[in-house]
């Protein structure tokens, strides 16, 4: 069960290609997105290559749809093995400057929607004796800049806390839950309003001084997700080119590129 399954706009989001790479691993998928048409838009996608899901509209801040998407998921394949929560929306501002309306609405969306999800489909994974969670976080969790979002940093790094807390809740239920916490990468929710200078400026911001990908955070939730990471829960993994370890941003390395 993929939450956010659609993209925003043309290209492949984390969504899609988690849906993408799930399905092409044999999983059967049940794709949730505010709005059915785009999740069906991928499911449509991936049953061009054989393969098989449903695809629900819900919102993640609701209680019931939540409820009602991991019943689905078990009325339609007899069991719940995986949930990923992919769903995040920021809003600009520092705490001074953002709304009050607007800060509740990220919290909401970015870290209540993780809570109520897991709420109802940890009971379906125990019920089947295993099963994993991955949320999806931000290096903006532990990575903030001049001019960002107090109330996306703010979520992003509740994720990891929350997924911590549920790693060691849920453990002796066999459910494992972990999180990735993407860097720079370039997908439609970025593109809208980005220059080929500015995206090139953020490809410079890895030490491998490579641009990140959609793909690149679904390879890492796949194998989260998988028998191979059986002893890994509560991991928070970067998926962001080594800019962490490095502790330079795309600022740093644009003045070192001006000295050489």
């Amino acid at each position: 069960m993929i939450t956010g399954a659609g993209s925003s706009g043309p290209g492949v989001g984390t969504g899609h290609a988690i849906s993408v790479l799930f399905a092409r691993e044999g999983a059967q998928l049940v794709l949730v997105n505010r709005r059915r048409d785009h999740s069906q838009a991928v499911l449509d996608l991936i049953e061009g290559e054989g393969g098989h899901g449903i695809a629900l509209a819900a919102d993640i801040t609701n209680p019931g749809d939540c409820e009602r998407v991991a019943e689905s998921a078990v009325e339609a394949f007899g069991s719940l093995d995986v949930l990923v929560n992919n769903v995040g929306i920021s809003a600009p501002g520092s705490v001074t400057q953002v709304p009050e309306s607007e800060w509740d609405h990220v919290m909401a969306v970015n870290l209540k929607g993780m809570m109520l999800m897991s709420k109802y489909a940890i009971p379906k994974m125990a019920a089947g004796g295993d099963g994993a969670i991955v949320n999806i976080s931000s290096m903006g969790a532990v990575h903030a800049r001049r001019g960002g979002s107090a109330a996306y940093h703010a979520s992003k790094g509740g994720v990891i806390s929350l997924t911590k807390a549920m790693a060691v809740a849920h453990g002796r239920d066999h459910v494992r839950v972990n999180c990735v916490m993407p860097g720079l990468i370039y997908t439609p929710m970025v593109a809208v309003d980005m220059s080929e200078q500015e995206r090139d400026r953020r490809r410079l911001s890895s030490p491998l001084g490579l641009e990140g990908t959609a793909w690149d955070v679904a390879w890492a939730t796949v194998f989260l997700s998988s028998p191979e990471a059986r002893w890994i829960t509560g991991v928070a993994l970067p998926v962001d080119g080594g800019i962490y370890v490095a502790m330079m941003d795309a600022n740093d390395l644009e003045f070192e590129a001006a000295q050489t």
